[in-house]
């Protein structure tokens, strides 16, 4: 029993989990009822909450495979649901084409050898190394649980493909550019606005920063994942998960979205040129399906050039067939796009003067890559290479890669990051975990401090695991770290408040700000987002995310303080999660 379950582990969870795994789901599949010690053991952790699902490829028609001799045979409506569920809630993890991602491989010449019943409770009890306890949590009912254990057995579906035509099919030019205004016609203090998503409801919607006050709701694309501004400040680009960008023109009165562009099913990143003479001349986009990314018109959104990132892992040069395209961020030094592919761990220097005649320069760097940020120079990019528990360091002015660092800590998630100067260490840039309450300092200053550059000067504890972004500004003396998707409810809806001055003591002490019960909302877990300054940087704001039924908020702390400024309570407020501040994001602050 044992032997069978380690394998089983070593396919879905990683050789690394397998003995923690194999001492819990022995003793629970032993018995007709886990007790709930057992149970307790595989409740999913706050790294293995955080599910990049595909969530809209699960709306889209797919051709079901023919089935083998020997395969469960499924109905037309039970492929369909069990295909949704797939792309919602395990695509994210183990690739679309079921190939592997973060996740472990679940081809039918793996799954049919560990058979039905061990797919069925290793998709009910899930594993302490990640993988989500999908039965007993109740997010699976039993039928579900057994429906997917079948679908497994049997070929991957393939999603299809989105290509220029299919792109340019869905391109709207709504007021063309010639209609635009030629100066600024509202009275809003743009660079003070925040864009912030409102996750559930399709939309985002535009903040005072001075006033806390909504000045508009635009539709977007659902579930919008970043907004990102043009170099000049006057456009808006959103991209939801489904692969639609919003180009809106904030000079607009109201401001309103001038030119629409999806790029494929699923997708993640936006930006847009800033290089001196290229200034809000081109957009950029990637693709998680297909993995691809798109260059198009900065005022049109017009596509101009689409290119495939599937092709061979960095490190043991194996064909991918899904390398999803993660964050992209526009170099300060060169005309070009930093692109970073997840399942290669390829970073691709795009140089955009001659679309034509496209010029790229592919360092090799890490897999999984996933989010990050510049330091505070503006020259070097740091990204996480999540699954690997490391960081990779560009050097965006010469184009090379400067190291790989280990994060020391469990799956890295610095949003962009925080930069800041360190009372010994000199400049650093630091990242909070998913996976635990470790938040690790890297020194940034190869020239005055470089003893301490490009690796982990200092390491100390949050709250805890599940923290999604850290945060900090230049006139700050704090430094922030959320938890949303820590599994306690207290935590999840505070935030851990370090003073930089005080972390030369060998254990920092942190303030827990608690912004859950600031907003007032007494319902929900009220789980506290993604803190993001104002202009000035005075004070930080927070959104108190609850589900689409819950009423939601954002807190406004004043940075010096640490005391509730504000509160920003409205119907409109459904699930709000990123804000950018219009300023800030443009100039890379943070």
């Amino acid at each position: 029993m044992r032997n069978r379950v380690s394998q089983m582990v070593a396919l879905l969870s990683g050789v690394a989990t397998a003995s923690l795994f194999v001492l819990g789901m022995s003793t629970a599949f032993a018995q007709q009822k886990p007790s709930p010690a057992d149970l307790e053991k595989h409740r999913t952790t706050p790294g293995g909450q955080y599910q990049p699902s595909l969530d809209v490829l699960g709306e889209k028609p797919v051709e079901q495979p023919g089935a083998k001799p020997g395969d469960p045979v499924l109905s037309k409506a039970e492929f369909d649901r069990a295909n949704q569920i797939y792309f919602e809630r395990c695509a994210g993890c183990h690739g679309v084409l079921r190939k592997g991602a973060t996740g472990k491989p679940l081809t039918p010449d793996l799954t049919k050898k560990l058979g039905y019943e061990y797919l069925r409770d290793f998709i009910t009890y899930g594993s302490p190394g990640g993988m989500p306890n999908w039965g007993t949590s109740g997010d699976l009912k039993e039928d579900e649980v057994t429906l997917m254990a079948r679908y497994l057995l049997n070929d991957p579906a393939q999603p299809p493909e989105f290509g220029m035509k299919e792109m340019k099919e869905t391109w709207k030019v709504i007021v063309p550019v010639d209609k635009r205004p030629t100066r600024k016609q509202n009275k809003l203090d743009i660079d003070n606005l925040f864009s912030v998503t409102l996750r559930d409801s399709g939309e985002i919607a535009l903040i005072d920063g001075k006033t806390k006050k909504i000045e508009h709701i635009i539709m977007t694309g659902y579930a919008v994942h970043i907004s990102r501004m043009s170099a000049s400040g006057r456009y808006l680009y959103t991209i939801g998960r489904d692969a639609k960008i919003n180009l809106i023109d904030l000079w607009m009165d109201p401001p309103q979205t001038v030119a629409e562009l999806k790029i494929g099913s699923e997708a993640r990143s936006v930006e847009t040129s800033k290089h001196k003479a290229y200034e809000d001349k081109l957009a950029i986009a990637g693709a998680y399906w297909p993995p691809q990314f798109v260059l198009m018109d900065g005022a049109t959104l017009e596509p101009l050039k689409v290119v495939g990132t599937r092709g061979m892992t960095y490190d043991t040069q194996e064909y991918h067939p899904e390398p999803r395209v993660a964050s992209i961020v526009s170099s300060h030094y060169n005309p070009e796009f930093v692109v970073n592919v997840k399942e290669t761990g390829q970073i691709l220097m795009v140089n955009y003067t001659d679309i034509k005649n496209l010029k790229i320069t592919s360092v090799e760097a890490e897999r999984f890559l996933h989010d990050g940020g510049f330091d505070r120079s503006g020259r070097y990019f740091l990204v996480a290479a999540n699954a690997r528990d490391k960081i990779a360091v560009v050097d965006t002015k010469e184009g090379k890669l400067v190291g790989v660092i280990p994060s020391e800590g469990k799956t890295p998630h610095p949003g962009r990051g925080a930069n800041f100067n360190h009372p010994k260490y000199g400049p650093v840039w630091a990242t909070s975990h998913l996976g635990d309450e470790v938040i690790s300092l890297i020194g940034t200053d190869p020239v005055k401090n470089k003893q301490y550059a490009w690796k982990v000067v200092q390491k100390f504890d949050g709250q805890g695991g599940g923290s999604l972004f850290i945060k900090t500004h230049p006139k700050s003396e704090h430094l922030y770290v959320d938890t949303p998707l820590n599994p306690d409810a207290e935590i999840s809806s505070s935030v851990a408040v370090f003073k930089i001055k005080d972390l030369t003591k060998e254990k920092p002490e942190f303030k827990t700000l608690p912004i859950g019960q600031w907003s007032g909302i007494s319902e929900g877990q009220r789980r506290v987002v993604q803190g993001e300054y104002n202009q000035e940087g005075t004070e930080i704001w927070f959104s108190v995310w609850n589900s689409k039924s819950q009423e939601s908020a954002i807190v406004v702390v004043d940075d010096k303080t640490l005391t509730k400024k504000a509160v920003i309570r409205d119907k409109r407020l459904v699930t709000p999660t990123g804000k950018f501040n219009v300023y800030n994001t443009r100039k890379d602050v943070y």
